[in-house]
């Protein structure tokens, strides 16, 4: 039986989880292979050698120098789970000339320098597998990848921030604000100690970035993603939404567009109709239209030991069966070999068109609601549904609720310039985009 051998760089709780399932599953995994191969871990590099492992590492090596890993001549592939843009792209990038394969958990090393690292790897032969890298557990990689090859997709949207998602469903809860439930997040170790990258949706970009790069078959464009966070969601704008049918929602969104394409990031409220609006807490989704199979939803855990080491497992199982094929017939990376990915230009945010949920407060008499309507006319923007009740806190002023039909963004932006001037608006106006996600709107 042939002996496949494994490096580890990064022994945190996907490393600690993908030698447990090795550990436990071994026999499935030699079952799965055709009995024709094995997994051997054979050396594991860890920041800290003094720190206590959360699974048995009994006769495997371990060092505190990655490079030792990717340099040693027995390892046959890579298993990045180490974090981060530097060093682990130094160590990619050694491995890759050294012939050896990788596995990764890394999104944005792969949304930020995948094209290059792709490149280089098809130049040498070898294979980056990366399914960890989205949405932990949900096999969406391969499911846009391979089972949805038949299809042009459409668009997609997706829950695939479980940090995000659980911030804005306790704030549902009575009492809860953004900055009591961060806290908690960061005390269950749903959040870190700095929580920028979740909080302010550069996680779900990177993760964006390689869904679309599938989907589409374009080149991966991080830098071209539209990137707004959920600091400025409150409990108020929670309440309204479901007073009026939707969940507030932090999506990943890509679609295609007239003139290019559309990768955007950003609190949105989405109707109760649509499945997409029922995920809670920590768990990821992802809603793709292709133009045969029409929507499909993938569904399940993002994060954690378990689900993200299955998905490493996985990849192993995949190269494993891959490597023994003519280099030809593996499956490309991006799904599109590298020749036939796409430039294709990435539209700003101001040419795209959606409905808005506004939210301000604004004097409570006679005209006011009239000068609104009217700026908003001006500007193309008309009112699907309208609101109004007290403000609590000034029985001066009315709390003012709307919801509008599709409008690009660019006059938007006119009509809250113009609604900013009023003196009897109080800014800043509340600016929330809405989507139906392939439903007719109400």
């Amino acid at each position: 039986m042939k002996q496949v051998k494994l490096g580890l760089l990064g022994f945190g709780t996907v490393g600690g989880g993908t030698v447990e399932i090795i550990n436990q599953t071994l026999s499935e995994i030699e079952r799965r292979l055709g009995g024709y191969a094995t997994l051997e871990i054979v050396q594991i590099a860890v920041r800290d050698l003094t720190k206590a492992r959360s699974a048995d590492t009994k006769n495997i090596p371990i060092t505190n120098d990655p490079m030792a890993v990717v340099n040693n001549p027995e390892v046959d592939i890579v298993v990045e789970l180490m974090g981060g843009t530097g060093l682990a792209k130094q160590c990619l990038e050694t491995a890759i000339d050294n012939g050896k394969h990788i596995v990764t958990a890394n999104k944005a090393l792969i949304a930020e320098f995948g094209n290059e690292l792709f490149a280089k790897a098809k130049a040498k032969n070898v294979i980056i597998a990366y399914e960890a890298a989205v949405a932990g557990g949900i096999p969406i990689i391969k499911a846009l990848r391979e089972g949805l090859a038949a299809n042009k997709i459409e668009w997609l949207a997706g829950i695939i921030n479980g940090t995000g998602n659980y911030i804005l469903t306790e704030m549902q809860k009575p009492g809860a604000d953004f900055a009591k439930v961060l806290k908690v997040a960061q005390d269950l170790g749903y959040a870190e100690a700095d929580p920028t990258f979740d909080v302010e949706g550069i996680d779900a970009a990177h993760k964006l970035t390689i869904l679309a790069s599938i989907a589409f078959g374009i080149e991966l464009q991080f830098d071209k993603v539209y990137t707004e966070g959920i600091t400025k969601i409150t409990a108020a704008d929670i309440r309204f939404a479901q007073k009026l049918g939707y969940e507030i929602k932090h999506l990943g969104m890509a679609s295609r567009t007239p003139n290019g394409y559309s990768l955007r990031v950003h609190p949105t409220l989405v109707p109760k109709t649509v499945l997409l609006s029922h995920v809670k807490g920590v768990m990821n989704a992802v809603m793709v239209q292709g133009n045969h199979v029409g929507p499909t939803l993938y569904n399940g855990p993002g994060a954690g030991a378990g689900p993200t080491a299955s998905a490493v497992v996985a990849d192993i199982i995949d190269i494993v069966r891959a490597s023994s094929q003519d280099s030809a017939a593996q499956i490309p990376a991006l799904g599109f070999a590298l020749d036939q990915l796409q430039s294709a230009p990435v539209e700003p945010i101001e040419n795209i068109k959606t409905a808005f949920y506004l939210r301000f407060y604004a004097e409570d008499h006679a005209g006011v609601l009239a000068k609104v309507t009217a700026i908003l006319a001006k500007n193309a923007v008309s009112i699907e549904h309208l609101h109004q009740e007290p403000n609590e806190d000034n029985e001066e002023d009315a709390t003012l609720v709307m919801i509008t039909n599709k409008v690009l963004e660019s006059k938007m932006n006119e009509a809250l310039a113009e609604l900013s001037q009023m003196s009897e608006i109080d800014t800043p106006i509340q600016r929330i985009r809405v989507d139906a996600l392939g439903q007719k709107s109400k």
